[in-house]
């Protein structure tokens, strides 16, 4: 490897890095809110003074997502829809929305998909089980659900009544939180997310 100390990039990250440490001895980070100070993460190393409250909402993010994952492709096997994937069954849910075609670009907006091959892969895996169908206006591509995916997500609907949301309190409330609220929330968190992604790209 070369020597890195001459560049440009690699000096600013290192003053920036210096300047926050800096402040963090004459700053002390405030309290989190956990009285206990006991923190359930998964990387401890990334758990730093202050922030350790993000760390473990990540780590609860993952083991959440993992679990609507495995939900989500369980509860399409029990409608005798076998072999899709956690994104090819919100693939199918999206085009299936308000039973209306869907152009590729508006699926990959609303799913926030950035890579155009993931969505293609689900697209044919639906199409050969005629959960979907492709249809041209001009250049543009749509998609819409034949009868056989419309009546696989209404079947998928009434499993997830019976297994999911007879769960869910009647106050809708989780961890002193509405469900909605949470949602509010992950929209939020999300948008920091995708700065700190823009941000990332351009070091």
């Amino acid at each position: 490897m070369g020597n890195t100390g001459h560049d440009p990039k690699i000096r600013c990250i290192a003053a920036t890095m210096k300047q926050n440490r800096k402040k963090a001895q004459t700053h002390p980070p405030e309290e989190t809110s956990r009285q206990d100070g006991m923190f359930i993460v998964s990387s401890s190393h990334l758990a730093v003074p202050g922030a350790e409250d993000l760390s473990e909402f990540e780590f609860a993010l993952t083991v959440a997502n993992h679990a609507f994952q495995r939900w989500m492709t369980c509860g399409m096997q029990a409608v005798g829809a076998r072999d899709l994937s956690p994104l090819d069954v919100l693939v199918l849910h999206c085009i299936n929305h308000r039973n209306r075609p869907k152009s590729i670009s508006d699926i990959l907006f609303m799913l926030n998909i950035s890579e155009r091959h993931y969505l293609n892969y689900s697209m044919k895996k639906l199409e050969k089980m005629e959960l979907i169908s492709k249809s041209k206006a001009g250049k543009e591509v749509f998609l819409q659900a034949t009868p056989k995916g419309s009546e696989a997500c209404q079947d998928y609907a009434r499993v997830r009544q019976a297994c999911l949301l007879d769960l869910i309190p009647k106050d809708r409330g989780v961890a002193q939180s509405r469900i909605d609220e949470v949602a509010r929330a992950l929209r939020v968190l999300t948008g920091f997310y995708e700065q700190a992604s823009r941000a990332a790209t351009s070091l």
